[in-house]
């Protein structure tokens, strides 16, 4: 995927108790960052963001950290103690997102946000790929973007050239698309197009760097 000049990979880590599907962990993890090593010379490139769909978040942080995640982000369902969770992340030297299921009301990642490095609006139920792009999830964007301009607000689940259009209108900066860009038959063509809506949208609210 970084050929084809994705800015992150996304990383689903399923348990199978938080969500019914189990997928890779932190050997899986490690054993990525050494085929592709963080480049000193390039600072955030060859990220890993890792989406952590599990219980207990909290005992994951350490072993994710030591697998060469660069991004942690956990499930506000997830954890009785959010703030200390981001603490916890911070303090074993990753980023801090926090995500919230569909049925989830954004306004508890209000008090969360300042503490955050990323908030993510799942547009999926979590737990498969596939899904269809549930739009009614947008207001939830448009609600982050207008309280936290500068807040990077990701978007993840039936995302693709059709449902672009949306998630960019509504202020989301982070796109994660799966099925869209490895059924392709040009994925760089499809990556390209998602950060060109992106990008078209934050100049328009003048938050393009």
């Amino acid at each position: 995927m970084f050929k084809c000049n994705a800015d992150w990979v996304h990383l689903d880590v399923m348990d199978g108790h938080f969500v019914p599907n189990l997928t890779m962990g932190p050997p899986i993890i490690s054993s990525l960052r050494k085929a592709v090593p963080r480049d000193e010379s390039q600072p955030g490139k060859f990220f890993f963001d890792c989406h952590m769909m599990v219980a207990n978040p909290e005992q994951w942080v350490p072993e994710i950290a030591d697998a060469g995640g660069d991004q942690y982000t956990f499930h506000y369902e997830a954890t009785k103690d959010p703030v200390g969770l981001v603490k916890l992340i911070k303090k074993h030297g990753m980023k801090a997102a926090c995500a919230i299921k569909p049925g989830t009301p954004v306004d508890v990642l209000y008090p969360l946000a300042e503490h955050l490095d990323m908030a993510l609006v799942m547009t999926v139920e979590p737990g498969f790929g596939g899904q269809s792009f549930m739009a009614d999830m947008m207001p939830k964007v448009e609600n982050l973007r207008a309280k936290y301009p500068h807040l990077d607000i990701q978007v993840d689940g039936g995302l693709g050239p059709k449902t672009i259009p949306a998630a960019a209108k509504a202020g989301a900066n982070v796109i994660v698309a799966g099925t869209s860009v490895f059924k392709a038959e040009k994925p760089e063509d499809v990556i390209q197009l998602l950060r060109d809506h992106v990008s078209r949208e934050l100049a328009s609210r003048g938050l393009l760097e």
